[in-house]
């Protein structure tokens, strides 16, 4: 399917999984926006557009906030590329430190750190072992869990999707803020995620007590030695269930990872707050790029 030479553009489709797939195995990224899958379950919410600056794929988007961007442009003439997007002054979104070093230095740039949308990334073993003193009130709710329980773990399949979307149906209606934009994309990404799970490539885990599904996470692989987990819902009157399948994604899928990339926190404290009680090895930093006039 073409893609329209800037300023011109069109919106990513499902036919773009080949190329994308392919472009992402070349750029091996780092941040967990960069999958084929986490676009296009969020196409609708970030509104992506596929265009070519300079014969490089680059994709186009807006936020939560209604602020256009572009994200780091992904093959070819990267830098001819951030010249004639910079020149129409588009703001930039994604760009991690090492693209900032390649590409960024000798620019007339401001770069902003963009905290709440930086990546949590974790040694996989950590979370599937949970080694030691650090993850000692990890390991506490997980005994209490397993100690008033009887549950069953399993990898996700289609023929589980239906109990899957009733979790998620329980789940979003039991949320505080349940009529918050973010909270809303979230829901559809995930029950497309789920309904989508082959097509799109993704794995996940399950954890069903008693007979009935109580949570279940899904990802896929970001990079050669990197892991991604995008969803994670789980029945919050359950102590300890939380740690459970947050253990249990890292210890049966993507063993041959060093590391799972859990992605952001979006700002929320307690979000922030429970992704770095796992003891993150990295935030992998992300920027908004302005350009300078």
């Amino acid at each position: 399917m073409e893609i329209p030479v800037y300023p011109a553009s069109r919106p990513l489709s499902m036919q773009d999984k080949p190329l994308l797939d392919k472009l992402f195995i070349q750029l091996q990224p780092k941040i967990s926006e960069f999958t084929f899958a986490a676009l296009y379950l969020f196409c609708h919410a970030h509104g992506y557009r596929l265009t070519q600056a300079k014969g490089s794929v680059v994709l186009l988007g807006k936020g939560y906030d209604e602020r256009s961007y572009f994200m780091p442009p992904l093959d070819g003439n990267v830098a001819g590329a951030l010249d004639l997007l910079f020149a129409a002054d588009l703001e930039m979104y994604g760009a991690d430190e090492a693209f900032a070093a390649q590409f960024l230095t000798d620019r007339n740039v401001k770069l902003d750190e963009d905290r709440d949308s930086f990546d949590y990334l974790y040694l996989r073993e950590d979370l599937a072992i949970l080694p030691g003193n650090r993850f000692h009130n990890k390991k506490n709710r997980l005994n209490y869990f397993k100690n008033r329980h009887t549950y069953n773990v399993g990898f996700f399949k289609m023929q589980h999707c239906q109990a899957c979307l009733s979790l998620l149906e329980k789940w979003y209606s039991r949320a505080e803020n349940k009529n918050s934009q973010s909270l809303k994309f979230e829901y559809e990404a995930t029950a497309a995620a789920l309904t989508m799970a082959d097509t799109l490539g993704l794995e996940g885990a399950m954890i069903s007590v008693e007979g009935e599904i109580k949570a279940f996470a899904l990802g896929e692989r970001l990079n050669a030695e990197t892991a991604v987990c995008h969803f994670e819902k789980f029945d919050p009157f359950m102590e300890g269930l939380a740690q459970l399948v947050n253990r249990e994604f890292a210890r049966l899928l993507f063993a041959d990872c060093r590391y799972i990339n859990r992605e952001q926190d979006l700002g929320e404290a307690g979000l922030r707050t429970a992704k770095l009680s796992y003891h993150p090895v990295e935030l992998v930093k992300k920027y908004r790029v302005k350009p300078i006039k």
